[in-house]
Formats: structure tokens, C-alpha cells, sequence
């Protein structure tokens, strides 16, 4: 009987090989490497960091820390304490797959699992979905769109398999609806918050 690890790892490699060697174009290449860049999405995030206190006050200051704290705990959990631990390559480091790869970003540090950039994408969407959906009735599907976006990228470049960002998703939605909670649960957001403004 095959192990579960051996299963995953098939299923893994075999979604891999398609999502980046098979199923990619001259337009997506161009596109994806830019989705999956921090200053790409810095207007968003500043837009946020201006917004939010601008809108709520000191409500909105501590949405801001909350969103910062949701970013900084995803990217300690994936990149400094589970990539040292698992030491998984990234498929861009696999010299098994280095005839097969297309790589169309730099490679990036030697292990990718799970993917930083899944989980602080996921965290910080989750986080804002979770603490302004009484607002704004859209963002989840937006926010989670953006976040697979942004995951999905790093698999079109080259620089993770489907499993580093699908964990990574998971770190991000985990910690984005823990602080979300917490936020929600001592300064919640709606529509009384502005008109006490």
C-alpha cells in the first residue's frame, strides 16, 4: 500500500507539471511574475493604512497594527520556523525537474514549503474579509480571489509546487481569522463606527 506522504507527493508533483510546464502562455507570463511582487500591491497597502484611520479613527489604527501583526506572524510561522524545519526544495532548486521547469522569475531561497507568499497573502485577506464583511458585503470573494491569485502565481513562475502554497493558504487563513476575531470581538466595524466619527 502506497503511504499518504507518497500519494500527496504524486498528486503533488503531477498538478505541478501541469499548472507550470503545460498550461501557460506568451500573456501569463508576463502578468503572473508581477501578481506575486510586494510592490505591485503597495498602493493597495497603503491605501489601507491611510483609509482605515482616516475612516474609523483609533478603530482604524488598530485594524492597521491587527493587519500588520497578521502579516508578520504568517511569515514567521511559514518562512522561519516550518521552511527550516521541512526543507522541502522549491522545484526551482529540484535538479530532478530542472528539464522540465519553465522558470520565468529568480529562484528565490533554497525551500519553499510552506509558500510566505500564500500565507501572508491569505492571512492578510482573510483578516480584512473577516473584520469588514458588516461593511463591505463583497470582499470575501474578492479577497480570497486575490489571495489565490497571488498563490497560483508563484506556482505559474516556477518557484513552488501546489502543496507549498495550499499549506501556506491554510497557515494565512488560520492566523487571518484568529486576528480577525480578535479584532471584531473588542473593536468591531459597522456602520455606527463612522457615524460616531
Amino acid at each position: 500500500m502506497h503511504s499518504i506522504k507518497g500519494i500527496l507527493t504524486h498528486w503533488d508533483f503531477m498538478a505541478w507539471y501541469y499548472l507550470n510546464t503545460q498550461w501557460h502562455n506568451a500573456f501569463l507570463d508576463v502578468i503572473l511574475p508581477y501578481l506575486r511582487q510586494p510592490w505591485f500591491w503597495s498602493p493597495l497597502y497603503l491605501f489601507l493604512l491611510i483609509f482605515m484611520p482616516y475612516k474609523f479613527g483609533k478603530k482604524g489604527w488598530i485594524w492597521c497594527l491587527l493587519f500588520l501583526v497578521s502579516f508578520i506572524l504568517s511569515d514567521q510561522v511559514s518562512a522561519h520556523l516550518m521552511k527550516p524545519y521541512f526543507e522541502r526544495l522549491r522545484p526551482c532548486n529540484n535538479y530532478r525537474v530542472s528539464n522540465l521547469i519553465h522558470l520565468i522569475v529568480p529562484c528565490g531561497g533554497m525551500y519553499g514549503f510552506p509558500s510566505s507568499h500564500a500565507a501572508n497573502h491569505f492571512s492578510l485577506g482573510i483578516f480584512s474579509a473577516v473584520t469588514l464583511s458588516r461593511l463591505v458585503k463583497w470582499i470575501w470573494p474578492v479577497a480570497i480571489l486575490w489571495a489565490l491569485a497571488v498563490s497560483y502565481s508563484q506556482v505559474y513562475v516556477g518557484v513552488h509546487y501546489p502543496l507549498d502554497i495550499t499549506v501556506g493558504g491554510l497557515i494565512g487563513t488560520a492566523i487571518g481569522i484568529c486576528t480577525g476575531k480578535l479584532f471584531n470581538r473588542y473593536f468591531g466595524l459597522t456602520s455606527r463606527s463612522i457615524a460616531a466619527l
